[in-house]
């Protein structure tokens, strides 16, 4: 377990889906940039399984960590971590969306 002021050190926030272009050396990976409200960031996230069309991806509001170091995944740096869900006995994947309308960088409590 982790403590409250641990969980307080996570920064995580509102972002909007700008691009989404299939990862140059991985099928199952996408590269995105997000708006974070004035910061455009680099993503890599493996949801390509469960999200084939790129285009519907583009202009959601989603819910990012950003204060991770940044990672190379395959090849291709991420600054940021998309948030998503599964449940234990689905195979599938749900990104963490907004249910109302937020600008993004709206930090996340």
């Amino acid at each position: 377990m982790i403590t409250f002021d641990q969980f307080k050190q996570l920064e995580i926030k509102t972002g909007k889906i700008l691009s989404v272009e299939d990862h140059p050396n991985a099928d199952k990976l996408y590269v995105m940039k997000a708006d974070l409200g004035g910061e455009e960031r680099q993503l890599v996230a493996g949801i390509k399984p469960w999200y084939p069309d790129a285009r519907s991806l583009v202009g959601k509001s989603i819910v990012v960590v950003t204060n991770l170091e940044p990672a190379k995944i395959r090849g291709v740096e991420s600054t940021g971590m998309l948030l998503a869900a599964s449940a234990p006995d689905r195979s599938d994947i749900v990104l963490l969306t907004l249910d109302r309308d937020l600008p993004p960088g709206c930090a996340i409590s």
